[in-house]
């Protein structure tokens, strides 16, 4: 069982909290999956560390930054979305979809509405097309972003609500559900506009920790380090 919110370090606090870690006889694994680092003992985790995705894991479980790294994001909430494309750090395209899904008054998105209610009435056809129509578009930025560059990670914050429509859309994704180099963006995600991505990319490119309940027990907060993420060169 997890403690409760993952805490920001810096590079520095990593390698030194991968040493404590070592020395109390903790089991490092990396989970590539979730691009996380796992410290385990008696089988049972203690911590999780996610790894920035601009950074590979080595055989040794030390890290290196990615030459030439290619990223592109896709959140998406019922009537608002965005795509992003990044070139080692740098935003090079982006966009915001704005769809009329959402029933007024009642606040429901009209794909969830439909599983109870139907769509005989116009209004409902109305945003119905609305939202296949968000898909498609959402899709067809997706996939210049593989025509044009060589994406290295797709990283997709998105319900599994709307994950038949995203997927069965008329214009599929570029990339499909188990693809590896397709990875869950591992933060909420409330409102997914312009700000919204630049946070969960720089989020993405940061060291995070999390404990278990069990974990906290074994570490004190002087040992997990203090490092300030932001003081760090980019050229280490």
């Amino acid at each position: 069982m997890s403690s409760g919110q993952s805490k920001e370090i810096s590079t520095v606090d990593f390698y030194s909290f991968q040493e404590k870690a070592n020395q109390k006889g903790l089991i490092q694994s990396y989970l590539p999956e979730s691009h996380q680092m796992e410290f385990s003992l008696d089988n049972k985790w203690m911590a999780k560390v996610s790894i920035p995705w601009n950074m590979k894991v080595l055989d040794d479980n030390s890290i290196q930054k990615r030459d030439d790294y290619h990223m592109a994001l896709v959140m998406i909430r019922a009537g608002i979305a965005t795509t992003g494309y990044f070139h080692d750090g740098a935003l090079i395209d982006h966009k915001v979809f704005r769809a009329y899904m959402v029933r007024q008054k009642q606040g429901k998105s009209q794909i969830k509405y439909l599983k109870t209610k139907g769509k005989s009435r116009a209004g409902s056809r109305i945003r119905l097309g609305e939202s296949e129509l968000f898909f498609e578009e959402i899709n067809e930025r997706l996939n210049q972003y593989a025509s044009n560059y060589p994406i290295d990670h797709w990283g997709i914050s998105c319900s599994k609500t709307l994950w038949p429509y995203f997927f069965g859309a008329a214009t599929p994704p570029p990339f499909d559900k188990k693809q590896d180099n397709l990875l869950g963006i591992p933060f909420h995600v409330q409102h997914p506009d312009f700000e919204t991505l630049q946070l969960i990319h720089k989020k993405l490119n940061a060291f995070h920790i999390l404990f278990s309940e069990e974990g906290e027990k074994h570490f004190s907060e002087s040992e997990i380090g203090n490092s300030s993420p932001e003081e760090e060169s980019e050229d280490w």
